[in-house]
Order: structure tokens, then C-alpha cells, then sequence
């Protein structure tokens, strides 16, 4: 399996007008975060998790010429606006793109986007086919992928295993049963926005520490606010086996 780290950051992660932070003005190129998503590659087949507002710009940086599937996380625009820009796949494969969510979700994506699941459609708006899932293992083209309810505050979040990889964004609290769904997982994805409290994410130590029960091989953080510090300065204070990602990171399992 290969993971790509399309985007590592969010609304509040992004290069900020008029701050002059750290983060804002460093020029290492890890702490160019763009808004959260990941490209993963098993058993030949493709998949997007999210389609943020900088989706586009991360597909073409990352030159990836197909795309089978997209998983959407939850309803919040930095995970969904970018779904009209998945077009030139339909162009490209000339096939609807199928997208997984929560009935909630894809109610949000079908009022946002309402000219794609128009009666009368303008010619060129995307092609999608709309799959409900819910709290239960489900199979995008024959990749089996299992759910993970995580809180965001009081936003149910999808997060998703597939095989020994987990993947979780927008996390404050897990429930236990969700949580063992995760135990075994070879490399965990989970987000850390900044080191102060925050109502709705897990800040640096909560993720750490959550890290440190569920004993991953490797870890990586996302979803990570300018707030948090610099790239270097984060890395330096964290367990050898946990890193921070950054947009166009490339992992493998084996």
C-alpha cells in the first residue's frame, strides 16, 4: 500500500493574511500546509479521502492521473468543497466517479452541489454515483474498508482502516469499541491542531498520548493548525516513533 499525503492542514492551517507567526513565514516547505487529504494506492485501485478547496492544486502537484474512488470524512466545506474538481477524472475514465459518506454527508454534497444532481444537467459538471455507508465495513472495488466513529466534539467523523493502515481527521474523543478497531494498526494517521485546548480536535499531547495506548509501529499527525509551531520545532519534541506529515509526504506498508 502507498499513502500519499495530499494535504496536511486546515482553514486555520493554511499561510495566513497579515500574520507574520513562525509558521506563516517560514520557508521550509513543510510548514505549507494545505487543507487535509490523503491518496491511497492497494490491490491496483485508488482512493481520495476528502476533496478539500485545495484539492485540485494537490492533484496536480502530486501528477495523479487516475482516481477511482473518494471517501468523504464528514460534511465540513474543508473536506468537501473541492468535489467539482474530480471532472477531469470523469473525462479522463469516462465514468462516474463513485463517493462514499454518511447519509448526512452526501445530503450536504447534493445541496452544495446541487447542478450535479441536477434532472437537467449543463454539460461538463462532474458525474458522480452517491453510496451511503454507515458504521460498517464496506468495499470500494474490492478493497475492504472499515469505519471508525470518532467525535468532533458533537460531530460523528468517519475515520478508516484499511488493512494495517488508519486514517482519522477532526477527532476530540473515540469511544472504546471504536478504538479497538484501530488496535493493530501498523501505521496510524491522526490529526493534532495545536498544543493549547481546543473544543472540537485533539491537541498535540492528547494526540501523543493516544499514540502511546494504541502502540502503532509509526504514527503520523495532520490536520495540524499553524498554531502548533514549525515542521522542526514540533518534530524535535515527539517520540521517535511519531512524526509530523506534511503535504506531499509518501509512505508505504508493506
Amino acid at each position: 500500500m502507498k499513502i500519499t499525503f495530499l494535504g496536511t492542514g486546515t482553514s486555520q492551517g493554511v499561510p495566513v493574511i497579515g500574520c507574520d507567526c513562525q509558521v506563516c513565514s517560514s520557508i521550509d516547505f513543510r510548514d505549507k500546509r494545505t487543507r487535509s487529504s490523503i491518496f491511497i494506492e492497494t490491490q491496483g485501485i485508488k482512493i481520495a479521502v476528502d476533496t478539500g478547496p485545495d484539492f485540485r492544486a494537490q492533484i496536480l502537484r502530486e501528477r495523479i492521473n487516475r482516481l477511482d474512488a473518494i471517501l468523504y470524512t464528514h460534511e465540513h466545506k474543508d473536506h468537501t468543497a473541492g468535489m467539482d474538481d474530480i471532472r477531469p477524472f470523469n473525462f479522463a475514465q469516462k465514468k462516474d466517479m463513485p463517493i462514499y459518506g454518511t447519509k448526512k454527508v452526501l445530503a450536504q454534497i447534493k445541496r452544495e452541489f446541487s447542478y450535479v444532481f441536477a434532472e437537467v444537467k449543463y454539460p461538463g459538471v462532474p458525474s458522480v454515483v452517491p453510496h451511503e455507508i454507515q458504521n460498517e465495513a464496506f468495499e470500494v472495488e474490492g478493497v475492504s474498508i472499515l469505519p471508525i466513529k470518532v467525535m468532533h466534539y458533537r460531530l460523528p467523523v468517519f475515520g478508516f482502516r484499511i488493512d494495517d493502515f488508519t486514517y482519522i481527521t477532526d477527532a476530540k474523543t473515540i469511544d472504546n469499541q471504536e478504538l479497538d478497531k484501530i488496535r493493530g494498526s501498523k501505521i496510524l494517521v491522526v490529526n493534532a491542531l495545536q498544543k493549547t485546548h481546543h473544543i472540537s480536535h485533539f491537541t498535540l499531547d492528547e494526540a501523543v498520548a493516544l499514540v502511546q495506548e494504541l502502540k502503532p509501529e509509526m504514527a503520523y499527525f495532520t490536520h495540524i493548525s499553524h498554531k502548533l509551531g514549525t515542521h522542526q520545532e514540533v518534530e524535535n519534541q515527539l517520540p521517535a516513533n511519531i512524526r509530523l506529515a506534511y503535504d506531499g509526504l509518501k509512505i508505504e506498508i508493506a
